[in-house]
């Protein structure tokens, strides 16, 4: 069953690929030598060991992602992104497996760019009302584990259109993103949320507060089956990042509304990253994070977490962190989480 499942997942983004190859060639058929000159490849991966608070250790490749991108001097440009998760675990009850590895098209879309104000996107890509989902690649983000809330509640990607761009307004940058879904996820499995009919909007501001306010409108099948919980929901979103002094401190905060205004369901996390070049640990930080998430039918989890994370070089990250907290979290484990991750 599981062979099955990576295949049909291999043979959906096989065609997917060509199909935008495809259409890439066909736009830029008059500069082929500058077509292929445009594609990069690159990627990241990580690896960690957990020592569970009430269970064995285990070890894993958490994931090997491949970027690919293109950049042409036309209007169009292109990005995908295939991970390969959890090609490799080990417990003490499995020792080494491949049993929970699987195929995932992260991202795989077409930009057409009219002005730097205006930008049209067609295809699969991360939905825009988290920060943290728009930026989650493990050598980018200061922790191991993932808040809660940032996946728990909404549909972490899209298969649809997106109008997006860039608005000068007095001394900010004004962000907007105006997307939609159009094609359903064709696959469901025990890993994701299943959701349809996604719709929302999201508007940042930058400057020495990074400000960023969500609105989306959503299904989520699957749930409430046995409490008759309305699937349709509205959420509205915030997430910030700033520094006070050499302090990084951020956060978001979601809630969720039935269709009739009912409590679907809320979740936030706030998180700090200090310094400790005082203490002579050149390239050290130390992080904090407190987060909450409740969700119909299952109840509330708090977490906390605590830990150190060394910048080992610019895009490699080095994370010893502890957690703990209530609520049974499978993907979200308390006790000790150490893991390295990079891009190459």
């Amino acid at each position: 069953m599981e062979d099955m499942h990576i295949k049909k997942s291999v043979l959906h983004i096989l065609c997917s690929l060509v199909c935008m190859f495809v259409l890439c060639k066909q736009v830029l058929a008059e500069e082929s030598s500058k077509f292929w000159d445009g594609f990069n490849l690159g990627g990241y991966s990580s690896g960690g060991v957990t020592l569970h608070r009430d269970d064995d250790a285990e070890a894993a490749i958490n994931e090997v992602s491949l970027l690919l991108t293109w950049n042409g001097d036309s209007r169009w440009s292109f990005f995908g992104e295939l991970e390969l998760e959890d090609p490799l675990s080990w417990s003490d009850e499995r020792k080494f497996h491949t049993k929970e590895s699987r195929l995932d098209l992260e991202r795989l879309y077409l930009d057409y760019n009219f002005s730097e104000k205006a930008n049209l996107r067609v295809g699969r890509f991360l939905t825009p009302n988290s920060r943290w989902n728009l930026l989650h690649a493990s050598p980018l983000v200061w922790t191991s584990t993932r808040p809660l809330a940032t996946y728990r509640l909404f549909p972490t990607a899209t298969n649809g259109l997106m109008l997006h761009g860039s608005l000068p307004v007095s001394d900010y940058a004004l962000d907007y993103m105006l997307f939609g879904e159009v094609v359903e996820d064709q696959e469901e499995d025990e890993y994701d949320l299943p959701f349809e009919r996604v719709f929302g909007g999201r508007i940042a501001l930058s400057k020495q507060w990074n400000i960023g306010i969500s609105a989306l409108s959503f299904r989520e099948k699957n749930i409430g089956a046995l409490s008759g919980q309305d699937k349709n929901y509205r959420m509205l979103g915030l997430d910030f990042v700033t520094h006070i002094g050499d302090t990084e401190l951020s956060g978001e905060g979601f809630a969720r509304f039935t269709s009739n205004g009912g409590d679907g369901g809320s979740g936030a996390y706030l998180q700090t990253a200090v310094p400790l070049n005082g203490l002579g640990l050149k390239d050290w930080f130390w992080l904090t994070r407190l987060e909450t998430l409740q969700r119909p039918d299952e109840g509330s989890s708090e977490r906390w977490l605590t830990g150190a994370t060394w910048r080992v070089k610019p895009t490699h990250l080095l994370k010893l962190e502890f957690a703990g907290g209530s609520g049974n979290q499978p993907e979200a484990p308390r006790g000790f989480i150490a893991s390295y991750a990079f891009f190459f």
